[in-house]
């Protein structure tokens, strides 16, 4: 049972939100949805004020991060889960090499292990809190990883694997917990895809992907052979990129979305352009991260999970307490006092905390929040 502790409301950050998604939601995006509910929601997705919502979101993703010529923004239903599934449809054509180092890096593996169209996928292992990129590798025409590893708050570089270009191989990265909170060049990618619960502050159940020329050239082909005579491929049309990709350009989705999401999202797509954009969003995610790792390596009870400081996640911030401490104890103290979501990765079974820093979370707030830690492990 946690003992209560009642941490003094000085020391209590102004939002108690750390989620790691879904993650929190400002104010201003819950005021654009009751502005929303009276003129768009329960109204048509394929009528004009909806789809001028898709564009603006559409055009604002564009800018945010700096679309080199030829890649298109694209969204549909399901979130990233359902992209896993979709690529392993519509992108892979025969054989995948993936970095595997964690929960949800391993996930997107497992599906394309489990496609009975395509060969058995070669995966490259790191330790938790650590990565490890996947290798050139012959028969292979695509390589995928995670720009950041949620269930252990690893950050990955995002670059082309030396020789894949030569071999016509495309780059997937999942982008979840990293995108709008970590820099990226998405020239180095095909498929830098993502759900909006994280940095873009929204509900879950859509995915978005910035998809280069060479991808949607490679749907093109895989979707084209797969309606040939005797195939051995079956692309469902929930699962079709192409069709998914033929609407964004309409400003749609294949399925009806949630407005409600797509409001909120649009919101704060435009509220981190009119603040700076990509460059603005990082280093403030980079400013909250450091404190909350500083923070831990003064402390004489807690470390930073990721050894490597290179690699130590600016989005989801994992910290390590000394066995003395009960993480669960602490959670459960903090949640009393409406300081929330800040347990570990259930499935990682550590002593641990793990704490959003996302552009949305203010980093007073993380200041304050490592205060409240402090207390709560004194009056426990």
């Amino acid at each position: 049972m946690t003992n209560i502790v009642n941490i003094p409301e000085s020391l209590l950050p102004e939002d108690g939100r750390f989620g790691s998604g879904p993650s929190k939601i400002r104010p201003a995006q819950v005021e654009a949805l009751e502005r929303g509910g009276r003129t768009l929601l329960g109204t048509s997705h394929r009528q004009a004020p909806v789809k001028a919502l898709v564009a603006s979101i559409r055009e604002g993703l564009s800018s945010f991060f700096r679309l080199p010529d030829g890649y298109e923004i694209a969204l549909g239903n399901g979130g990233a889960s359902a992209f896993w599934d979709m690529a392993c449809a519509s992108l892979i054509s025969r054989k995948a090499a993936f970095g595997t180092y964690g929960s949800f890096s391993t996930k997107f593996s497992a599906s394309a292990a489990g496609a009975p169209f395509l060969e058995e996928p070669v995966l490259f292992k790191g330790e938790p809190g650590t990565y490890r990129l996947p290798e050139l590798t012959e028969g292979v025409d695509a390589y995928a990883w995670a720009h950041n590893e949620t269930s252990t708050g690893v950050s990955a570089p995002v670059r082309r694997i030396p020789g894949s270009e030569e071999q016509d191989a495309i780059v997937l990265v999942d982008g979840t917990s990293a995108a709008g909170a970590l820099p990226v060049d998405v020239s180095q990618t095909d498929a830098y895809y993502f759900s909006p619960q994280k940095a873009f502050g929204s509900d879950g159940g859509l995915w978005l992907a910035v998809l280069s020329p060479r991808a949607i050239a490679r749907a093109e082909a895989v979707e084209h052979s797969a309606r040939l005579e005797g195939a051995r491929r079956w692309v469902p049309p929930f699962l079709s990129l192409t069709s998914a990709l033929a609407n964004a350009r309409k400003d749609q989705t294949l399925n009806t979305p949630s407005v409600a999401t797509l409001v909120m999202l649009e919101n704060q797509v435009r509220w981190l352009n009119e603040n700076g954009g990509m460059d603005w969003a990082t280093a403030r995610c980079a400013k909250s991260a450091s404190i909350l790792y500083g923070w831990a390596e003064r402390s004489d009870y807690a470390k930073p999970f990721v050894t490597d400081s290179d690699a130590r996640s600016h989005s989801v911030v994992t910290i390590d307490l000394d066995d003395a401490v009960s993480a669960q104890q602490v959670v459960g103290a903090l949640r009393e006092n409406g300081i929330v979501d800040t347990a570990g990765y259930r499935k990682l079974g550590r002593n641990q905390l793990r704490v959003g820093v996302f552009p949305s979370v203010e980093p007073a707030d993380v200041e304050a929040f490592t205060q409240c830690v402090d207390y709560v492990v004194e009056h426990l």
